[in-house]
């Protein structure tokens, strides 16, 4: 049978394991690396498969695999980024930006370029400029239509058959309240651009478009106000679809079809859940009785099609992800799929869907699991099964030895519904010592049901893992959404200590616990600490917001890529007014508080940060010398706002694995530091 070959040249090791070695944990490098396959994208035939991997090489590769004879072929290699956001232009052209790792700033920057090559790796073309990085031409030296770092992918119009499109649509990164510049379209092969010949709405910052890449929604934003206006096929005009300040939107857009059709989001559910509804031109509403709703979770997902406009199924997230296909041959496949890899999410990608000779990439993947590739064929090449096996995500977890996920709703103190995740070895005995991980944001949902390598990271140390979903998180519903308004260092951090205090009461964690977080989750450890000094032995933060005065107001003497749109009317609603909430400010903002903090604390900043500056670290660091209980401190000088150079991530998860033992007992690798 043939074999698909990702990584030619590479030599299959074998690893042999002392019994000895066994009863150490696995080493943070197997949690923290990059993955093995990233992305994996089916040509529009369905005849290759793209994969971005970093397998062999020091930075994610772009790879091509013809699924007839099972070879690759490494069609792009970057040695100064990742390969990242991968599409099929045609059967023979692909597009993608570069991610460089060793650049923290490089995420908030958000300059990543475009790329463009062959699936056989030539013609590789440089289309739009990363930022303060060199240009990359055709061969032949020809640079001249590179256009500059600001311009972004808005789609890649959907290969039908026999199309030969070569052309992308690309828009102008609006900032603020700042006009966003018409839509062009860029040949990937020449270079060339051509405008898009439509007047745009007045205050135009962002488009949504068909799979054809026609314009069919202007979003506005000016004097804090936003709106959406539509314009119809076959017509030039664009008629208003709702016009409102920027936190009261009606409802959301959330996708386009061919036939003219919107679908939008809105809050309907008891909780204000968001459900997915039709929009009704004539009444100039979204339609009564939605499409889709998850009672308890808000409506995450997309409408599957088939590249023709035809609606397959509406693919949707509750604890977990799941797909309800409409096509019987799709609902056949998706059944198969279950029954041959039970216990698993199973995603379906596929082409000539639901065709006699449709091809599906099915990515298997568990809370335990994280994730295998297998391709169906329902016209194999001779000799060939219908089900061939591509690869796992990360070769060298070993599914059975990673903890397990749990997902809970449990009551707050005022009886809000709390969701809290816990992670677990199954073969953990009563109680343990816990980490109670607090996810960034705040606004963003935490957590779904998948392998997550921190987690499983500090499972592996003999932790239990609390994750809590504090109201202000979204994914739950309106209504524990706008909860969190004005809520940091209050309902929020209690919501984080009622789910600590539950898993105790439960068995699960025992009195021995620390806190841990990034961003928002590490001003929560802080105030945790503040706050809760009974429950926490420890803290663990990173890129922590620690000055509420700063983050609300701003500075001119720090540079920030928060938006003056945002602390005009976001933040002061969100977090707080920095003159009329002064004192709720002060009192909850770590860096005032910090003669409060008693337990020891591990505090880790970016040096290039922009989203929480250096100054933010800094200046608790500074308090804390001051208070007399200086923190561990670790800076990254070329990390931005989160970890993004794998050394980096394996060097703090060693750090943070020897506080925690230090501070709570537990396990750790004989690299810790």
């Amino acid at each position: 049978m043939k074999q698909f070959i990702l990584w030619a040249g590479l030599a299959a090791g074998l690893s042999l394991t002392a019994t000895l070695a066994q009863a150490a944990p696995p080493p943070a490098e197997l949690f923290y690396r990059d993955p093995d396959i990233g992305e994996a994208q089916l040509s529009p035939s369905g005849r290759q498969l793209a994969v971005t991997t970093s397998r062999g090489a020091k930075h994610a590769g772009l790879a091509v695999v013809d699924l007839a004879t099972g070879k690759s072929v490494r069609a792009a290699q970057f040695y100064d980024g990742n390969v990242w956001r991968v599409q099929w232009v045609n059967e023979n052209r692909l597009v993608f930006s570069v991610l460089d790792p060793s650049d923290g700033s490089a995420m908030n920057t958000g300059a990543p370029g475009l790329f463009a090559v062959n699936p056989d790796g030539s013609q590789l073309r440089q289309l739009v400029r990363r930022e303060w990085a060199p240009g990359i031409t055709d061969g032949t030296g020809r640079n001249e239509r590179l256009l500059d770092w600001n311009h972004r992918l808005l789609r890649v119009p959907t290969p039908r058959a026999g199309d030969t499109n070569e052309e992308v649509l690309l828009t102008w990164f609006a900032l603020d309240e700042r006009r966003a510049q018409k839509p062009l379209w860029v040949n990937t092969r020449t270079g060339r651009t051509r405008a898009v010949d439509v007047i745009a709405p007045p205050h135009t910052v962002a488009w949504e478009t068909d799979s054809r890449g026609e314009l069919r929604v202007a979003h506005t934003l000016n004097a804090g106000r936003t709106g959406a206006f539509w314009r119809a096929p076959g017509s030039d005009d664009w008629q208003p679809l709702y016009e409102s300040s920027v936190m009261a939107l009606p409802f959301q857009i959330e996708a386009v079809d061919d036939a003219g059709q919107l679908f939008v989001t809105q809050s309907a559910g008891r909780g204000g859940e968001s459900v997915l509804k039709r929009y009704d031109f004539a009444k100039r509403a979204p339609e009564k009785e939605p499409l889709v709703s998850a009672p308890g979770f808000d409506f995450v997902g997309h409408i599957v099609t088939d590249g023709e406009g035809a609606a397959l199924g509406v693919h949707v997230t509750t604890d977990g992800e799941g797909t309800v296909w409409f096509h019987p041959a799709l609902k056949a496949l998706q059944a198969e799929a279950d029954a041959r890899f039970p216990g698993r999410i199973n995603r379906l990608q596929c082409r000539r869907c639901g065709q006699p000779d449709m091809v599906a990439l099915v990515t298997s993947f568990s809370d335990r699991e994280p994730g295998q590739l297998w391709v169906y064929q329902a016209r194999p090449p001779a000799g060939e099964k219908p089900w061939r096996a591509v690869g796992r995500v990360r070769e060298d977890v070993k599914a059975a030895e990673m903890a397990s996920l749990d997902f809970q709703r449990i009551k707050a103190r005022d009886g809000r519904d709390l969701p809290v995740w816990i992670t677990r070895s199954p073969q953990a005995k009563g109680p343990l010592p816990a980490v109670v991980l607090v996810h960034g944001g705040p606004w963003v949902r935490g957590n779904d049901w998948r392998w997550n390598g921190e987690a499983q990271f500090l499972a592996s140390r003999g932790y239990v893992v609390i994750e809590p979903e504090f109201r202000g998180s979204e994914g739950y519903g309106d209504d524990h959404f706008r909860a969190g308004f004005k809520q940091w260092g209050l309902a929020m951090q209690d919501d984080v200590a009622d789910a600590l205090r539950w898993a105790q009461q439960q068995g699960i964690a025992s009195d021995k616990a620390c806190i841990a977080g990034a961003s928002y989750g590490g001003y929560s450890t802080l105030m945790g600490l503040i706050k809760h000094p009974e429950l926490y032995r420890c803290g663990v933060a990173s890129v922590a917001v620690t000055d509420l005065d700063l983050l609300v107001a701003g500075s001119w003497r720090v540079d920030d890529d928060t938006s003056s749109m945002a602390r005009r009317h976001t933040l002061p609603e969100m977090v707080g007014d920095p003159v009329k909430d002064a004192a709720l400010i002060a009192a909850n903002s770590p860096v005032r508080q910090a003669a409060r903090i008693k337990a020891p604390l591990l505090l880790a900043v970016g040096e290039k940060d922009r989203r929480v500056p250096l100054a933010h670290g800094e200046r608790l660091r500074d308090a804390l010398r001051e208070a007399g209980n200086p923190p561990v401190w670790v800076a990254y000088p070329d990390e931005g706002h989160g970890l993004l150079d794998v050394k980096n991530r394996i060097d703090f998860a060693e750090r943070m694995a020897a506080f925690l033992a230090r501070h709570l007992g537990g396990a750790q690798a004989p690299s810790a530091r």
